[in-house]
């Protein structure tokens, strides 16, 4: 990686900390980027803590789609930009009004030591929770002050009195005059508790666009009337389980200095009626997508929270994992059940991304999709036990042309089901650019029926085959087809059969390939070679051949 000169000259200047009082008097304000992102990268993290305490600029955004091979920033430094947020609230030079952190987590235990999501939600909570009780404490103090400040008048009020009944009249006149003007001016304004000429001069221009009226919803204006005591909005990613739920909700219904917003949202583990409390405090107008994952939500308890989801005008991904939604057993009520969740799902008018994994809906495809307003563009169907009459459906839905990314992992596909996939893959061939059919069942033959509908497909990016039963005979068809794919970068292959040692049944399934061992006297890496030699050999040097399931990503060629 290339550095730029700004960037080296960065670097330099935040390796020592006991010059900073020297050069952050002078830095100009165009250079307070270079030097955040060289503190961030060189771990340093009084230099991050000292830069965003006086940040110049009213925005601060950090985070983002990380490049190849950065690490996420280390916790000490997330700590530090915590801190140095919460210390300027009080300092007059800091003009920040949003730090937006959203997707700024890294994996718990990863290089650099970075902070995961659910560390860094409770950190944020705990901000806001700290910042509202420091504010109070700074609000009890100057009121200290100014009851010490009305003593010292009272005791010259009486010394004037004294003074008076000794000099005359004028001199009560005098001490009444005094005590009207101290009456006018009440006790201690706002103005006075907020320091800084450009915060004050914000905050009143709120106030004044929420008096002098404008137009929108009920819960648009509260929003905005609760906003005008907010010096710092703090957008982020929040992952909430049942150990940070009480915090998190705590710093969503705190009215202070920062105010806590948020992006996408993940859940696990917690109840519907949890999710209903998170999902009445979150601001309506910053939520973009909601992961709920691990939760017994039930089909009943989906369709319960659907009518507050259509309540965020800009939801636009919805994810459900593993929340036992199983239409599979016979129970009472369930086809108005069904009713009201396609009636929900109907609402949300700006929904492009769905995922369902493992929510056992057989048979039902068309019930959830058909009511959505909006053709998806990313739409994820693993261990969803469809149907034929589902990929039938998909197929002709209009959502199929729109497709960007499509995923039917664990899908058994076979003879009855090709046809459907066909054309599916025939209506979506200008648009799909992932597509996953991992642990489908895919033999040989079925894959021969697919080659010629998945060759068509010009604009995919990566494909996903993992945990077929292909022969090698078969993969080298495969790397055949995907090199004469133009825009194709990444081929996830299972690992041929004969790479595997003996026993296996003639069609195992994905769960017996992924867990029976392979022949360790047989050289593994001679089936890379070989596919590695196919692909050279049709001229193709770009396109990157992998069977590594855990570490696959179909992200990075994006």
């Amino acid at each position: 990686m290339v550095h730029s000169l700004v960037s080296l000259c960065a670097r330099e200047v935040v390796s020592d900390h006991s010059s900073s009082p020297t050069w952050l008097r002078w830095v100009p304000r165009e250079l307070y980027g270079a030097l955040l992102e060289a503190a961030f990268a060189c771990y340093r993290p009084l230099a991050v803590g000292e830069l965003v305490q006086r940040w110049p600029e009213r925005t601060l955004r950090l985070g983002g789609r990380r490049k190849t091979g950065q690490i996420a920033p280390s916790r000490l430094c997330i700590q530090a930009l915590l801190l140095a947020v919460v210390r300027g609230l009080a300092d007059q030079r800091s003009a920040l009004q949003l730090l937006d952190i959203c997707g700024l987590q890294g994996d718990e235990g990863g290089m650099g030591d970075p902070m995961g999501g659910w560390s860094l939600t409770v950190a944020l909570c705990t901000m806001v929770i700290q910042a509202k009780a420091g504010a109070q404490r700074a609000q009890r103090k100057e009121g200290e002050r100014e009851r010490k400040r009305f003593s010292a008048l009272e005791r010259d009020r009486d010394l004037k009195r004294e003074r008076g009944e000794r000099m005359g009249v004028k001199g009560l006149q005098d001490d009444e005059t005094c005590r009207e003007k101290m009456a006018s001016k009440g006790p201690i304004s706002e103005k006075e508790l907020i320091k800084g000429v450009r915060r004050r001069m914000e905050m009143e221009r709120k106030r004044g666009n929420v008096v002098t009226g404008l137009k929108g919803s009920k819960l648009e204006t509260e929003e905005k009337e609760a906003d005008c005591e907010v010096l710092v909005h703090v957008r982020a990613d929040l992952f909430v389980n049942a150990r940070s739920w009480e915090r998190v909700r705590v710093a969503l219904s705190t009215s202070g200095p920062l105010k806590l917003q948020c992006r996408y949202l993940r859940v696990e583990e917690i109840s519907v009626t949890c999710i209903r409390t998170l999902l009445n405090q979150l601001p309506h107008r910053t939520l973009l997508g909601i992961d709920i994952r691990y939760s017994s939500l039930g089909v009943a308890g989906l369709a319960e929270l659907l009518p507050l989801l259509s309540t965020f005008p800009e939801l636009n991904s919805l994810r459900l994992h593993y929340c036992n939604l199983d239409i599979r057993r016979n129970n009472l009520g369930q086809e108005e059940v069904l009713r009201d969740l396609s009636r929900g799902l109907a609402n949300l008018q700006e929904l492009r991304q769905l995922s369902l994994t493992a929510l056992r809906l057989p048979g039902q495809l068309r019930v959830l999709l058909s009511s959505l307003p909006q053709p998806l563009e990313v739409l994820e169907l693993p261990y969803l036990s469809l149907r034929p009459a589902d990929l039938a459906y998909l197929s002709c839905s209009h959502h199929v042309s729109s497709l960007l990314q499509l995923d039917l992992s664990e899908n058994c596909l076979d003879e009855t089901t090709v046809p459907s996939i066909r054309r599916l893959l025939s209506q979506a061939s200008s648009s799909l650019q992932h597509l996953s059919l991992s642990g489908c069942g895919l033999t040989d033959a079925l894959l021969g029926l697919l080659l010629p509908s998945l060759g068509g497909c010009w604009a995919l990016k990566s494909l996903a085959l993992a945990l077929n039963p292909l022969s090698m005979a078969g993969l080298v068809d495969l790397v055949r087809m995907a090199a004469r794919m133009p825009c194709l970068r990444q081929l996830l292959y299972p690992n041929p059969l004969e790479d595997y040692q003996p026993g296996l049944p003639n069609v195992p399934s994905s769960t017996q390939l992924l867990e029976w061992p392979l022949d360790e006297s047989s050289d593994i890496s001679m089936t890379s070679n070989q596919l590695s030699k196919v692909l050279m050999d049709s001229g193709r040097s770009d396109l990157f051949l992998t069977c590594d399931l855990l570490n696959y990503d179909k992200d990075l060629v994006d």
